[in-house]
């Protein structure tokens, strides 16, 4: 028997079967907290770290084998606290073949100089980076708002050339 896990992680909404945060059907997991607060942010109530409802990382991964889908992390930003990300992230890696992407407004450059976003952001596949700003805003656009974020592949970025998949 496995211990289980003591972090939890504020969860504003979960989306099964979406198709707009990742490729394929995915569960989308939204956080809450993020200190970017984009203009024109299609998700502000999701700034406020103490929203939504804090859940263990026990039952979120017992909703993703259950949904089974491909996964994202988004928000709010999961990089302002990694820590329930990094712990679920390795479940999802350990006990699963999913594909696990990730919704930032830090960029990639910046995130491989935390250690603990460096950690979450070496169990992804794939993260998108970037605040969103409404100037660059273009609805031709897979994945992501604006111009300036990047989709990218996390394990050849990893080799050294950050590598973009559009």
């Amino acid at each position: 028997m496995t211990a289980s896990s003591t972090n939890s992680i504020r969860i504003l909404d979960i989306k099964y079967g979406t198709s707009v945060d990742g490729v394929g059907l995915r569960t989308s997991l939204y956080c809450a907290g993020c200190e970017n607060h984009c203009v024109g942010c299609h998700n502000p109530q999701s700034w406020d770290e103490e929203g939504g409802e804090a859940v263990s990382v026990d039952v979120l991964f017992d909703e993703i084998v259950d949904a089974d889908m491909n996964v994202t992390f988004t928000g709010g930003d999961p990089m302002l606290h990694p820590e329930g990300f990094i712990e679920l992230a390795r479940m999802i890696k350990q006990k699963t073949d999913k594909t696990i992407w990730c919704y930032t407004g830090y960029r990639f450059e910046d995130l491989l100089l935390h250690p603990m976003r460096r950690a979450l952001v070496e169990l992804c596949d794939v993260v998108v980076d970037g605040r969103y700003i409404e100037a660059e805003r273009d609805l031709s656009l897979r994945f992501r708002g604006s111009r300036n974020q990047r989709i990218i592949d996390v394990p050849r970025s990893l080799q050294g050339t950050i590598y973009t998949l559009e």
